[in-house]
């Protein structure tokens, strides 16, 4: 294997949850030379996870971001069902479905496997980090890591640091986040931080728009495509992120800071249809499955 990045990241690390997101975030740790260990809720999801991940991997071997083999790589993979599996790992990095008391749950039951000298994060794309810190007993070594979907195309990571997060795990982060070749913006915790916020109020507007008949959803992704150079849509992006996802972030910061947020009614009624975007075939656009 190659070394791809100057910077190191954790040698051992553990990921909870293979989703989407989680399976994303193994795919990077792996990549970046760590021993990755993901913990699913059960057989089936963990064997959906190696797939997820395994398929990832293949895909960076057929581009030559890596050199060796599928089997090779896939050594540095271990798939589990028992949060013991995570006592060896240097950082654990939570990404289970965005939801407070399971978030909460979690990482509680996480950080007491882990050693005192662990590291825990959370992919949380808008929940307080402050007050999942303050549900921990060494918040000092827990921040909030934001990867993006999907995070083995996506440049960029989200640092949210609690005002309980060390000075040590502050600059850490960043070097893994460099480490992993991607870059870091580091944001204070604050209701959406700095993505979801402004991400989430674009697709907001987009929705009405549709909602309006002011345009439709193709020409209003077109027009921030081609006249703002976005890489995607508003509205492609929701239906890659879920519906359902972008509803829950939407009405938390509509709690948190006002009524701009509040979601469309349009929005509720697909999610109520199950139109939660590529997922489920049909969102905005619709897809093959």
């Amino acid at each position: 294997m190659t070394e791809k990045h100057a910077l190191a990241v954790p040698a051992v690390v553990g990921v909870l949850g293979g989703g989407r997101m989680g399976a994303g975030i193994a795919h990077a740790f792996l990549l970046a030379g760590a021993e990755v260990t993901v913990v699913e809720r059960d057989g089936p999801a963990a064997e959906a996870a190696q797939e997820r991940i395994e398929r990832d991997l293949a895909r960076s071997l057929e581009r030559g971001a890596v050199d060796g083999n599928l089997d090779e790589w896939s050594q540095k993979l271990t798939l589990s069902v028992d949060h013991t599996d995570l006592a060896g790992c240097e950082l654990v990095v939570e990404a289970v479905p965005e939801a407070w008391e399971l978030k909460v749950s979690a990482l509680q039951e996480v950080e007491r496997h882990l050693p005192a000298t662990a590291w825990l994060a959370t992919n949380t794309s808008s929940l307080s980090v402050d007050g999942l810190a303050e549900q921990l007993e060494r918040p000092q070594r827990f921040c909030g890591l934001h990867f993006f979907n999907p995070v083995p195309a996506s440049k960029l990571v989200e640092v949210v640091n609690s005002q309980h997060t060390g000075q040590e795990l502050r600059q850490l982060s960043v070097q893994w986040v460099e480490g992993l070749g991607k870059t870091a913006v580091v944001v204070n915790d604050a209701p959406g931080f700095a993505s979801s916020r402004l991400g989430v109020a674009i697709a907001l507007e987009a929705i009405r728009m549709v909602e309006e008949g002011v345009a439709s959803p193709a020409d209003i992704d077109n027009a921030m495509v081609l006249g703002y150079r976005f890489p995607v849509g508003p509205l492609a992006l929701t239906d890659i992120v879920g519906l359902d996802v972008r509803l829950g972030i939407a009405e938390y910061l509509a709690c948190e800071l006002g009524e701009r947020f509040a979601p469309p009614q349009l929005m509720r009624d697909m999610v109520a249809r199950g139109e939660l975007g590529r997922k489920s075939g049909r969102g905005f656009f619709t897809y093959d499955q």
